[in-house]
């Protein structure tokens, strides 16, 4: 029993050993570049650490150059993003489901309901430990790293195609041109991303609000069982608000993110 559990916390170690140098050599990079430019009398010298990255934006990049979206530099990044993003969105979206569903048609008691999403929180860690929170982490991560491979592979398509038919056709309007291409390319990512993570996110609602600390936590397991109790349409409950609200909900994210970056001096071929 002693050697199975060295052996597990040898590859817990491992694990958290590589998640730790993968998250921070982005920043281990932006260190080096400092060390080196700032101390030599030649050269460029960044004036912040945030300088130095939006040089490296500028300049390096994050894959292959040149033309069309690159998909094998496209899915992995957006993968990782994905599953990164998700150790926030998890309890933060746990908290909000908890609170969304105990409505006027909720079956929870009064008595048993939250005054608020830090009473939510609060009455979680107390019933279910510090783990609780994180309850539905690993159908959350499937879902993001999932949906955003897709989502920015839509994106960079539709983006690409759009700007080599207008820009070639006219070179008049054009940040009017770009905030359209943003709006499309942005709307029909949000759409794509849902429509191909939807299920997971079925399962995730359920796994996160089920009253029974022991029920099921396999998203596969929970989505099988709605498949047999009400077939493929069960598995893709919520489509039309999700699909209604995705489409100007990323419009507006990737129009204001071009803007930002416009801004902020970055190039985005």
């Amino acid at each position: 029993m002693g050697e199975s559990s060295g052996y597990k916390e040898y590859v817990a170690g491992l694990v958290a050993g590589v998640a730790t140098v993968i998250i921070g050599h982005p920043f281990d990079t932006v260190k080096v570049k400092l060390q080196k430019h700032n101390t030599e009398a030649h050269g460029i010298t960044y004036r912040s650490g945030l300088h130095c990255t939006s040089r490296i934006l500028k300049t390096e990049g994050g894959g292959v150059q040149g033309g069309g979206p690159q998909l094998q530099v496209i899915i992995p990044s957006a993968a990782y993003g994905g599953a990164l993003i998700s150790f926030v969105l998890c309890p933060s979206e746990l908290l909000k489901c908890r609170m969304q569903v105990q409505g006027t048609d909720s079956m929870v008691p009064k008595s048993s309901r939250y005054g608020s999403p830090l009473d939510c929180a609060l009455k979680t860690i107390k019933t279910e430990g510090v783990t609780g929170i994180f309850r539905g982490g690993c159908t959350t991560l499937l879902r993001e790293s999932a949906g955003n491979a897709v989502f920015f592979s839509v994106y960079e398509y539709v983006r690409y195609y759009m700007h080599s038919r207008l820009k070639a056709a006219s070179s008049y309007h054009s940040h009017l041109i770009d905030m359209g291409i943003g709006i499309v390319s942005g709307g029909l990512g949000g759409v794509a991303f849902w429509s191909a993570v939807l299920p997971l996110d079925v399962a995730k609602t359920i796994i996160q609000t089920a009253p029974d600390k022991s029920s099921s936590r396999n998203p596969f397991q929970i989505l099988s069982s709605i498949y047999r109790r009400a077939g493929f349409k069960g598995c893709y409950t919520g489509l039309g608000p999700t699909i209604v609200r995705a489409f100007p909900a990323n419009a507006a994210a990737i129009v204001t993110w071009e803007l930002a970056i416009k801004i902020l001096g970055i190039k985005h071929d």
